[in-house]
């Protein structure tokens, strides 16, 4: 229902129509106005932040003891979109997620999701969002039917609606034919899509995804993924954190890269990209332990200091000089008697964002 009815107001504000007459233009055609005023009347935007944020953050910190797990973060999310903070273990990502969620409190700033504030009106924000965190959090001595209709009574529908609204989404995420079995019964991806299901039962505006795909298989992956995809084509606005590269390539519109609970660069996939620039050479060493001395053998035809990996024999470096490159590399590592097992030019990926902008990789667990 929520999408058929911002779908219209979307269209009919296009043609110049004021919110009086969306609203006589609606409850004309049969809507109730308790069903739709919250949908015609848009929320107070916070100071400062932009026509098209539906959550905004400003200065946001969290502290524990001695340790500030986020200092000082502020960004926007703009409203029908994926945004991905993309970032290590421990790099402050679910902290922000559950802040956003209502579930923790912030030492200090202000947050603001849907026009309400995340400290003063979490009951009322509640409503509005859906949350699927890092593990399915789903009873497993239930059937997934019964889950998703617990979870609508919880949200305060009237039985017949809960029941409806589970079928409907277990028709939308491929579980109808195990919707009458113990969810103990189900794979993980099977786990992760009831979980997804279940944030949605309240139709939410905001969706925060913990790190989605943690732990499946890649076709597992790939259909939440699609999952994800049809959702903001309704009108869901997502929120995801993850420590994928992969995963925030395919589906953000626009990434905040976060490290130590700091934001250390944003922007679209392609535009972080280009932070890199030129190519990236590669080198994979026979030997793990040739790492360093290859690093500082090449590092004359690079734009930026080598990294060099002795735990998986990988020497990564930035360089613009092109495939000319590759062969006189070849040349210095041969007459140093250092063996190659692969050596790739290549273009930059997020992950190679994330290391020039670290020194170490996503899935660090500093």
């Amino acid at each position: 229902m929520s999408h058929q009815v911002t779908q219209y107001i979307k269209e009919a504000r296009h043609h110049g129509l004021t919110n009086e007459q969306i609203m006589k233009a609606l409850t004309d055609a049969g809507w109730q106005a308790h069903e739709i005023l919250e949908f015609v009347l848009e929320p107070p935007r916070p100071a400062g932040a932009s026509a098209d944020a539906i959550i905004s953050v400003r200065g946001i910190s969290k502290q524990y003891d001695k340790t500030k797990a986020l200092d000082n973060i502020s960004l926007e999310v703009k409203r029908g979109a994926v945004t991905a903070l993309l970032g290590p273990n421990g790099a402050g990502k679910t902290t922000l997620v559950r802040i956003l969620a209502t579930l923790l409190l912030p030492t200090s700033g202000e947050a603001t999701v849907n026009g309400l504030n995340v400290v003063t009106q979490p009951q009322k924000l509640r409503s509005a969002i859906g949350l699927a965190g890092q593990y399915a959090a789903v009873d497993e001595v239930l059937s997934g039917r019964e889950n998703l209709d617990m979870v609508g009574q919880l949200y305060h529908l009237n039985p017949a609606t809960a029941k409806a609204r589970a079928a409907e989404l277990l028709k939308q995420f491929d579980l109808e034919d195990a919707a009458d079995r113990p969810v103990k019964t189900y794979s993980g991806g099977m786990r992760r899509r009831l979980d997804l299901a279940a944030s949605l039962v309240n139709h939410p505006k905001i969706l925060f995804l913990d790190e989605p795909t943690t732990g499946l298989d890649p076709r597992s992956r790939f259909t939440l993924w699609n999952v994800i995809r049809e959702l903001v084509e309704e009108g869901t606005t997502v929120l995801l954190t993850t420590q994928y590269m992969e995963e925030a390539d395919q589906l953000a519109n626009h990434i905040f890269v976060i490290d130590h609970g700091h934001i250390i660069a944003q922007g679209t996939a392609n535009e972080l990209k280009k932070q890199v620039g030129g190519d990236v050479l590669e080198l994979h060493m026979t030997n793990h332990d040739d790492v360093s001395q290859a690093a500082e053998l090449i590092k004359e035809f690079g734009d930026g200091e080598p990294q060099a990996n002795s735990s998986n024999g990988i020497v990564i470096m930035p360089t613009s000089q092109g495939p000319s490159i590759l062969v006189e590399v070849v040349r210095r590592l041969d007459s140093a008697q250092l063996k190659l097992s692969d050596i790739i030019l290549r273009r930059p990926s997020l992950d190679d964002v994330f290391m020039k902008l670290t020194g170490h990789g996503t899935q660090s667990n500093e």
